[in-house]
C-alpha cells in the first residue's frame, strides 16, 4: 500500500480538528489518556451522566494547541452514543476575542442551541429575543425582519453586527447589562427547559452545550484591573453556570496559576479539568517511552490510517529515511499537538516522504528561530529557573510564559511539573547561559 500524499498532507494540516463521530477522523485519532496522567474526557463524561436531572457547568483547559477541541469532540460523540443532545460551537466564530462580556456569551449560547434546535424541527419564540430583536431593528437601526426572522438567524445576524463593530456591541451592551437577569431567566424559562421537555419527547436525556475556545480570549484588563478571564470567569461566572442545562466551557490555562484557583473552584463547585502536553521525556530528562509511542502514531496513522498499530512501524521508512527521525520530530514537539503537525506538515510542504533528516532539521531550525524572536532577557532567564526545577509561580510572568508555550505542563505519577519549550532549549541563547 503506498502513502496517499494527498491525505497524507490533508490529515496533517495543524488547525485540522478531528471529530471521532466521522470515521475517516476517527482513524486518525489516538488515546493520549494513558500517559497525560488520567482520562479528562470520561470524567466530563462521567460527571454529566451522574447529575441525572441536575444541571452542572464543568470549566476545561489546557495549553492552546494541546488537543482540547478534538476531546470535546469525542465527548460530544460518546454523549451522544448515550441519548444526549450536545451541541457544539467555536465560540471565537461569534466573539471578538478581544472584547468579550457575559451578554456576547449568553447570546452565542442562544443562537448556537436555536439554530441545533430547528435541525431537529424546534421551533421556539421566546419573547424576549422577539423584544431584543424588535430594539435591535427600531433603535440600532439593523435590518431584521421580526415578523418571519428564525430565532437563531436573527441572533446570527445581531451578532455579526456586534462582533465586527465595537459602536454595535457597546450599545447592544447597554441594553443587555441591566438586563442580564432577565435575559438569563428567558434563556432558562423560555428556550433551554422548553426545548428539553422537547427533546426528552424525542427520546433525548438532556441537553449538552460544550463551548469551546473561550481558552483564547485576550488576558487584557478591564477597567476594574481584572483581566478579561478573571472578570468572565469569576466577577461573572455565578451568571455563565446558571443556565438549566450540563455546560462545558473551555477557560484560560493562566486562570489556574493566578492566585484565583481557590475562587475560581468555590465558584463553580470544581477545579478546571486540565490537560496536560504529552510526555516525551520524564522529568529527570530520561524518554519517556509510552508517550514518545503514542506519538509514533499519531504521525503515522496520518500516513496509513488503515493500518494497524504495528503494520505502521513497519512502514517507517516509508514516510521517513530512517526511525531516528520520526523520533526527533516527537521529541522536539514537546508532546503539543498542534506543533508536531506544525513540523510534520512543513518537512511535506518541502519534499515528498520519506522526510529526510537534514529537511527536518531545516524545519526545526526556521520553528526555532521564530519563537525567540519575541522572548526577552527576563523570559529567558526565568525559563532556566523552571528547566532547573521543573516547577513555576503565579506570578503573571508565569503565566505569560505558558500562554506564550515557552512552556509547558505535564502530569505522571509524581504529580505535575513543568518544563521549556524544547524548540527553546535548544537555542544557543540558553545554552549559553544554562
Amino acid at each position: 500500500m503506498a502513502i496517499d500524499f494527498a491525505q497524507f498532507f490533508q490529515a496533517s494540516i495543524p488547525n485540522r480538528v478531528l471529530s471521532v463521530s466521522d470515521p475517516k477522523d476517527r482513524q486518525f485519532y489516538i488515546d493520549f489518556s494513558s500517559v497525560r496522567g488520567s482520562d479528562i474526557i470520561k470524567e466530563l463524561s462521567r460527571t454529566i451522566l451522574l447529575s441525572g436531572e441536575t444541571p452542572n457547568c464543568q470549566l476545561f483547559t489546557g495549553h492552546i494547541g494541546c488537543g482540547k477541541s478534538t476531546e470535546l469532540l469525542r465527548l460530544k460523540y460518546e454523549l451522544e452514543q448515550k441519548a444526549y443532545h450536545v451541541v457544539y460551537f467555536e465560540s471565537d466564530k461569534d466573539l471578538d476575542i478581544g472584547d468579550v462580556d457575559i451578554s456576547d456569551i449568553l447570546l452565542a449560547i442562544a443562537r448556537q442551541v436555536s439554530n441545533s434546535l430547528e435541525t431537529l424541527g424546534i421551533r421556539l419564540e421566546p419573547p424576549f429575543f422577539t423584544n431584543l430583536f424588535s430594539y435591535v431593528a427600531n433603535v440600532l437601526k439593523i435590518p431584521l425582519n421580526i415578523t418571519k426572522v428564525e430565532l437563531s438567524v436573527g441572533i446570527a445576524k445581531i451578532a455579526s453586527e456586534a462582533k465586527h463593530s465595537p459602536t454595535v456591541r457597546q450599545q447592544l451592551r447597554a441594553y443587555m447589562e441591566p438586563r442580564t437577569g432577565g435575559m438569563l431567566d428567558a434563556l432558562n424559562q423560555e428556550l433551554l427547559l422548553p426545548a428539553i421537555k422537547r427533546l426528552q419527547q424525542q427520546g433525548k436525556k438532556g441537553l449538552v452545550v460544550l463551548v469551546d475556545n473561550l481558552d483564547r480570549i485576550d488576558n487584557i484588563r478591564k477597567p476594574s484591573g481584572r483581566t478579561q478571564p478573571e472578570y468572565l470567569f469569576l466577577d461573572r461566572g455565578e451568571q455563565l453556570k446558571k443556565l438549566e442545562c450540563y455546560l462545558v466551557y473551555t477557560v484560560p490555562l493562566t486562570l489556574l496559576f493566578s492566585g484565583e484557583l481557590l475562587p475560581l473552584t468555590n465558584r463553580f463547585g470544581g477545579k478546571p479539568k486540565l490537560l496536560p502536553m504529552v510526555p516525551v521525556q520524564h522529568s529527570d530528562g530520561s524518554d519517556h517511552l509510552e508517550g514518545l509511542a503514542l506519538l509514533r502514531q499519531m504521525v503515522l496513522a496520518r500516513a496509513f490510517p488503515a493500518l494497524n498499530e504495528f503494520q505502521r512501524l513497519e512502514r517507517i521508512a516509508d514516510v521517513f529515511d530512517r526511525p531516528e527521525t520520526l523520533d526527533r520530530l516527537c521529541c522536539i514537539s514537546g508532546g503539543h499537538m498542534r506543533h508536531l503537525m506544525v513540523l510534520l506538515n512543513s518537512c511535506l510542504q518541502r519534499e515528498d516522504p520519506p522526510i529526510r533528516h537534514n529537511i527536518l532539521e531545516s524545519v526545526v531550525r526556521d520553528f526555532r528561530e521564530e519563537f525567540t524572536l519575541a522572548v526577552s532577557d527576563a523570559q529567558w532567564q526565568l525559563m532556566r529557573t523552571i528547566h532547573q526545577r521543573k516547577q513555576i509561580g503565579e506570578e503573571p510572568a508565569y503565566q505569560e510564559l505558558l500562554r506564550r508555550l515557552y512552556v509547558y505542563e505535564y502530569r505522571d505519577e509524581q504529580g505535575r511539573w513543568f518544563d521549556v519549550n524544547p524548540a527553546l532549549l535548544e537555542t544557543r541563547r540558553f545554552r549559553a547561559e544554562a
